[in-house]
C-alpha cells in the first residue's frame, strides 16, 4: 500500500504516505511550485540520490527569492550529510542551520536531538511523520528492502500551526512548549520538561482510557514504568492491545531493551508481533478505532525526555480507521511473539535483555 486517501476534516489531515518515492514526488511538486517560502526540518538529510534532488529543488527556489529554511540535526545527519551539499544549497541562498553541533562547551547539549520531520510551503500545506530524507525509504534507489515508514500531508489551520511550530524553534524559541490546539487536531512539541512530560503524559491517559482496542507501531520500543503499566492494565481489563515493532532493526541494543519490556505485556494478554520483511521506522498509536496519533515520537525514553518530537494527535475518525487499515496490512507480514515460546528463551538473550533495560535511558 503506496497511499491512503483519508478525505478531509475542515481541510485537516487529506493523506498518509508509506512509500517513500511517493512521498517525496509529493513534496519536491509542492517545492517546486513555491510562491514565497518553504520551511523543512529532517532528523537525516543523506548525501544521496535523494537528498541531492531536494538541494536541488530548495536551492531552485530560493535562487529566485523565495525564503528556504531547513533545519538538519548535526548527529543525525554526521554520516549520512556532507558538507559540500550543505554548501551548495548555501551558495544558492538556502537558510540552513544544523541543530546542535559538537561543542566542548555544551557536551550534555549534543545529548538532546532534534528528531524532528517537517514540511512546510506557502503556509498551506504540511507534511510530519517519520520519513528522513535519505535513500533508504526509496523503492527506487534501495530496493525491496527500502525502510517502511509513515507521514500525513496536512493543509488548512494544522499546516499554519506545523508552521508556527517550526517558526518558534528557528528563532530558538524553545522556553515554552508550543502545543497548538484546533478542530482538526493537536500539535505536540516537547520544546520543554512541560512538553516531554505532556506526549507521555497524553499516550498513558489515553491508554488507560481505552475500551476496545490499542494499536501501536513503532520501531524503538523501550516503554518507561508508566506506559507499561497503563498497556498492561489495558490488555488485563480486556482490552485488544497489539504492538508492531520491527524484526529487523538499525539499533541492536535498543531490540535488547525493548524485549526487556515483552514478558510483562505478554502475560497481562497483549500481543506483540514482528514486521518481518524489511526495517519498520513508523510511528503510530490508534485507539478505538477514534483516536490516533502520527508523528515523530517513538515509544522510548530518548523520545519522551531527550529529543525533540513533533507529533500529531487527532479524533478524526478517517485518519484513525486508515491508520488501522494498514496496521492490519503489516500484521499479514509480521511474526506473532508466542507467551509459551518466551519463557523458553536462554539465558543469553536474557543478559542482553538486561544489558539494554540498563542502558534504556541513552538509547
Amino acid at each position: 500500500m503506496t497511499t491512503i486517501n483519508t478525505g478531509t476534516l475542515n481541510e485537516g489531515v487529506t493523506r498518509i504516505y508509506t512509500e517513500g518515492d511517493v512521498l517525496y514526488a509529493q513534496m519536491l511538486e509542492y517545492i517546486g511550485n513555491a510562491h514565497h517560502s518553504i520551511k523543512l526540518e529532517s532528523y537525516i538529510f543523506a548525501d544521496d540520490e535523494v537528498g541531492r534532488r531536494f538541494a536541488t529543488a530548495l536551492g531552485e527556489r530560493a535562487r529566485t527569492g523565495i525564503r528556504v529554511q531547513v533545519n538538519i540535526d548535526a548527529a543525525g545527519s554526521l554520516f549520512w550529510g556532507s558538507p559540500q551539499l550543505a554548501s551548495m544549497m548555501k551558495a544558492d541562498g538556502v537558510q540552513l542551520r544544523w541543530f546542535h553541533r559538537w561543542s566542548w562547551r555544551a557536551i550534555w547539549r549534543y545529548n538532546r536531538r532534534n528528531h524532528r520531520k517537517l514540511l512546510v510551503v506557502d503556509n498551506r500545506v504540511g507534511f510530519l511523520g517519520g520519513f528522513n530524507i535519505h535513500r533508504e525509504n526509496s523503492r527506487t534507489s534501495y530496493g525491496e528492502a527500502r525502510w517502511r515508514d509513515t507521514h500525513v500531508e496536512m493543509h488548512g489551520q494544522l499546516a499554519l500551526d506545523l508552521q508556527t511550530l517550526f517558526d518558534a524553534f528557528w528563532r530558538r524559541q524553545r522556553r515554552n512548549s508550543p502545543i497548538l490546539r484546533s478542530s482538526q487536531g493537536i500539535l505536540i512539541t516537547n520544546h520543554s520538561h512541560r512538553g516531554r512530560r505532556h506526549l507521555r503524559n497524553l499516550y498513558a491517559s489515553r491508554f488507560a482510557n481505552a475500551r476496545q482496542r490499542i494499536w501501536l507501531t513503532t520501531p524503538y520500543f523501550v516503554p518507561d514504568r508508566r506506559i507499561q503499566r497503563e498497556l498492561t492494565q489495558a490488555a488485563r481489563r480486556g482490552v485488544d492491545v497489539r504492538v508492531l515493532v520491527p524484526h529487523k532493526s538499525d539499533v541492536r541494543i535498543v531490540q535488547w531493551a525493548a524485549r526487556a519490556a515483552y514478558a510483562g505485556l505478554l502475560n497481562a494478554g497483549a500481543k506483540i508481533y514482528k514486521y518481518q520483511p524489511r526495517m519498520l521506522h513508523a510511528k503510530t498509536i490508534t485507539i478505538d478505532g477514534k483516536w490516533s496519533s502520527v508523528g515523530t515520537a517513538n515509544i522510548d525514553y530518548r523520545s519522551f525526555f531527550l529529543n525533540y518530537e513533533l507529533n500529531l494527535a487527532s479524533d478524526n475518525i478517517e485518519l484513525a480507521t486508515a491508520l488501522e487499515s494498514q496496521f492490519l496490512a503489516d500484521l499479514t507480514e509480521s511474526e506473532q511473539i508466542h507467551l509459551k515460546h518466551w519463557v523458553k528463551r536462554g539465558w543469553y538473550s536474557r543478559i542482553l535483555e538486561f544489558i539494554g533495560w540498563l542502558s534504556r535511558r541513552w538509547l
